[in-house]
């Protein structure tokens, strides 16, 4: 994983972002930082390359990374599948040496659409003078792109700065691109050629819309590739099919339900062929992203420092990571829990407790000392731990409570945070990109012999369970679209999610975790989990009849159970920002797709 930086100057001119904006690249890629320059043979054109990179597989290989034809790449990806990568090997020397082999524009695209695993790139292919650039189908990386039009100047960048006064976007995971650098120079404009991504069967046009087609920077514009080739997706198109009747069962008219009641669910139904499978299919995406990880130089395997970290929040999707990393990191390895919460006002004082205090756990209210970190989702994480406990007690689970306050928030949000979010600006994407920012640097206590004592976690690798909302109806608004349209509404809205999920979730998320050097991995954003549950039908995965805790991801809720989990099976779904409680530090009026000024920084 890296940090990667393309300047294209058309005019020969600098932009005065470019030193901002590589401090924050340098971040994401503390092990090597690298700069290469290449001229167009009659020197029309500039194209500045630059790269950070975090070491993770193989042998160093710093970027960007030259061939012996002159063609250079930056990659910040890895390879989990598609075709063979060794331990030892370092995954942008392997998809180097594809790419060079390469002759024509339909082998590029086979070997990008072969990679099974997150990446956004940029190659610079010598002969003709083309420059590739783009990301993978979900999304996963984060590239942005900007237009200097005064200046001539393409950038793209992992990351950018709010405060540099260019107009930023995120680069559509749509597809592929190429500029024909001699034509734009010659020209002094930006074209941008599109190779889409499509479903088999799809052709070009069908499966690239005019809204992407737009979605470009001011003073550039984008064309369907005149050969009409396109990136075979690494997915199955989603079962859309609806069921000719809604039959409600006994299960489905109960109102109160438990972890046994889903362990007779999984012997009455037809589903524990489907929940082995997903486990099976979950369990390999898993083992791809937590093994032949190095640890750091200064780690050993008798000390606390883990190679494995999980965002935690005692949730069904968070716990089924951690069940599924115990079974592929090895054993003597701890594996990092990160909860995070932000400081709770501390209520005002009764002079007499209340009758519900009094009834609470049978205990005068007077007795339980306020914390003011115990937001909901330090609660369930603490029960989680204790079922992880339960499951393995060999394991060494470091439950790394992340505490937050208002002044440190406020401090850090201005000082990075906002340029990570950057260019998204809404209400929920800085309650999320702030919670998981602090989440991500893994910096609080762990219980200790002696009670709490510092800790931050050195985990190279942040297994976090985006995904599983999106694709197995999690949110409370896929219940509005079942009540309010059927299934058919449903699987519009999980069409939608998906779709959705590169411009909406990922490549913030990638922004905010790899600022402290570490790297985000998705498991249940693995290829062949999404095409998993792609082809099934809506109701195997969620039953939106039954009641919340169990209906919503049902089908995960099941896999919960068969690997031994019990409550954590049955606990409703609780958004980062309201489980953390950062939602509460901030205006309460507040709607989360409102603009949020506390992401400007003037």
């Amino acid at each position: 994983m890296c940090g990667i930086f393309c300047l294209l100057s058309l005019s020969g001119s600098h932009s005065e972002c470019e030193k901002t904006i590589k401090e924050h690249l340098r971040r994401r890629g503390p092990d090597s930082s690298r700069d290469v320059t290449v001229t167009g043979s009659d020197a029309r054109y500039r194209c500045s390359l630059s790269a950070h990179v975090l070491h993770m597989r193989g042998h160093l290989t710093p970027q960007p990374l030259e061939d012996d034809a002159g063609n250079v790449l930056l990659w910040n990806g890895e390879v989990f599948g598609g075709f063979p990568v060794a331990a030892e090997e370092n995954d942008t020397t392997a998809v180097s040496k594809r790419l060079s082999s390469c002759s024509s524009s339909s082998q590029i695209l086979g070997v990008l659409s072969s990679v099974r695993g997150p990446w956004g790139f940029v190659y610079y292919q010598k002969a003709g003078d083309y420059l590739w650039f783009g990301r993978d189908f979900l999304g996963r990386r984060s590239l942005l792109w900007s237009f200097d039009v005064e200046l001539g100047a393409l950038t793209l960048t992992s990351v950018a700065a709010c405060s540099s006064g260019r107009h930023w976007q995120e680069v559509p995971a749509a597809g592929v691109y190429r500029m024909d650098l001699k034509a734009a120079a010659a020209c002094s404009s930006v074209t941008f050629e599109m190779f889409p991504w499509a479903h088999r069967g799809e052709d070009a046009l069908s499966s690239c819309s005019e809204a992407t087609l737009g979605c470009v920077p001011d003073g550039c514009c984008a064309v369907i590739n005149q050969s009409g080739l396109v990136l075979p997706s690494p997915v199955c198109p989603l079962n859309k099919s609806t069921p000719l009747t809604l039959e409600i069962t006994d299960f489905e008219q109960n109102t109160h339900f438990s972890a046994q009641d889903l362990e007779r669910l999984l012997e009455r139904q037809d589903e524990p062929e489907t929940v082995k499978r997903l486990i099976d299919v979950l369990s390999e995406a898993v083992r791809r992203r937590v093994q032949c990880l190095p640890l750091r130089e200064d780690d050993s395997v008798m000390n606390d420092h883990a190679a494995v970290a999980i965002l935690f929040s005692g949730g069904v999707d968070s716990m089924i990571l951690a069940a599924l990393a115990d079974r592929h990191v090895p054993p003597h390895q701890p594996i990092d829990l990160l909860n995070v919460a932000f400081k709770l006002q501390e209520p005002k004082k009764r002079s007499e407790p209340t009758k519900k205090a009094k009834k609470q756990q049978g205990k005068p209210a007077e007795s339980r000392p306020f914390s003011p970190f115990d937001v909901p989702d330090r609660i369930t994480g603490r029960a989680g731990l204790k079922e992880l406990q339960n499951l393995n007690p060999e394991r060494s689970w470091n439950f790394v409570e992340i505490n937050v306050t208002q002044e440190e928030l406020q401090k850090t949000r201005l000082e990075r945070i906002c340029h990570l979010v950057h260019p998204l600006d809404t209400v929920l994407d800085d309650s999320i990109g702030c919670a998981v920012w602090f989440a991500a640097r893994g910096a609080g206590l762990i219980a200790g012999d002696d009670g709490q004592r510092p800790f931050t976690s050195a985990a190279k690798v942040i297994l976090t369970g985006i995904g599983a909302d999106e694709q197995l109806a999690g949110y409370s608004r896929h219940r509005v679209h079942f009540k309010t349209s059927g299934y058919e509404g449903l699987i519009q809205e999980l069409a939608m999610e998906l779709g959705r999920i590169s411009s909406r979730n990922l490549g913030r998320d990638d922004r905010v975790i790899a600022d402290h050097g570490k790297e985000a991995r998705f498991p249940y954003l693995d290829e062949d989990v999404v095409s998993f549950l792609n082809g099934l039908a809506v109701w195997d995965k969620a039953r939106l009849t039954l009641p919340r805790g169990v209906g919503e991801k049902l089908l995960l809720r099941l896999a919960a159970r068969r690997l031994g989990l019990g409550p954590a099976a049955v606990l409703p779904k609780r958004a980062m920002q309201f489980g953390s409680r950062i939602a509460k530090m901030e205006d309460g009026h507040e709607k989360a797709s409102d603009k949020c000024s506390r992401l400007l920084t003037g």
